[in-house]
């Protein structure tokens, strides 16, 4: 391993409200050692910071100034940050949400790593579930990222829910901009959410709902049906509430652990330029996440 004597040391962090517990920092930090290379991840928590979501770009700025290689955006700024940006991967623009953010050559540019890191997941974990019919929960970044993921890999149509309704609808007229006429509805948490789940094949849940931080379920137990399959973005903590109530009724369920680790693997790539090892990195984050338990 000779990485360390060809500059491998690498300053990157993550910004995002209620980040303190995220397992990124040694996700990204582990497999840096593991590759010759040095990487510090910094955590900063605009709860902790006293700080609302719109300051973003103040954080963006500052960490571009302290000569960061790159930074990972999560909830609540993966779409508040587009206009701080100075170009976007086509993927990202498509998606108009960014997670991982790359300093080079005096820019800031734009990628989103959550598309593939859904997929991945969805292939692994749920390999031949019935996708005729799916309906998301969370219209925000990671909501866009799933359903651009679910489209390009077959699914039918996605029927989109979010508790704002426009931002709802934004998201499903870009997905049928993309997809096609169709591919994308929009429709009331109030009185389309429960017809919409009896006649899905599964449930995508895409809001901070069960994070550490923000406790509960993301909607009324009863529509929890057991003909669905349910997969889950939020992996802190793994089981969320979501989780073991769709397990308790006999829905096939995947968690939110693959996602985070498979976006991972591609941000450290982008930030580093190295290749990770994936599958060392998915037993990694399986220590982790039981010397968290």
């Amino acid at each position: 391993m000779t990485a360390l004597r060809d500059g491998g040391r690498y300053l990157v962090g993550l910004i995002g409200s209620g980040i303190e517990t995220s397992l990124s920092p040694a996700l990204h930090e582990r497999e840096a050692d593991e590759l010759g290379l040095r990487c510090l991840y910094r955590t900063l928590d605009l709860t902790t910071l006293g700080l609302p979501p719109e300051n973003v770009g103040d954080l963006l700025a500052a960490a571009r100034l302290a000569g960061y290689d790159g930074l990972n955006i999560t909830h609540p700024c993966k779409q508040l940050v587009l206009s701080h940006l100075d170009d976007l991967s086509a993927e990202a623009d498509a998606l108009r949400a960014v997670n991982t953010v790359v300093f080079t050559d005096g820019k800031a540019i734009g990628h989103n790593t959550d598309l593939s890191g859904f997929a991945r997941n969805i292939a692994l974990g749920l390999p031949d579930s019935a996708v005729d019919r799916v309906v998301l929960l969370g219209a925000g970044g990671a909501g866009a990222a799933a359903a651009h993921a679910l489209l390009t890999m077959g699914t039918g149509t996605v029927h989109v829910f979010d508790t704002d309704r426009e931002r709802g609808e934004t998201l499903a007229g870009s997905l049928r901009g993309r997809f096609g006429a169709g591919r994308a509805t929009a429709g009331s948490l109030k009185d389309d959410l429960a017809p919409s789940l009896r006649e899905a094949n599964g449930l995508v849940h895409a809001t901070p709902t069960g994070m550490a931080a923000y406790p509960g379920l993301p909607l009324p137990e009863h529509l929890i049906m057991p003909h669905l399959w349910v997969a889950d973005v939020v992996y802190r903590p793994l089981d969320t509430e979501l989780v073991v109530t769709a397990r308790a009724k006999g829905c096939r369920v995947l968690d939110g652990g693959g996602m985070v680790v498979f976006q991972a693997a591609e941000a450290f790539q982008l930030f580093t330029g190295y290749t990770p090892d994936v599958g060392r990195m998915v037993r990694h984050f399986g220590e982790l996440t039981r010397d968290s338990a």
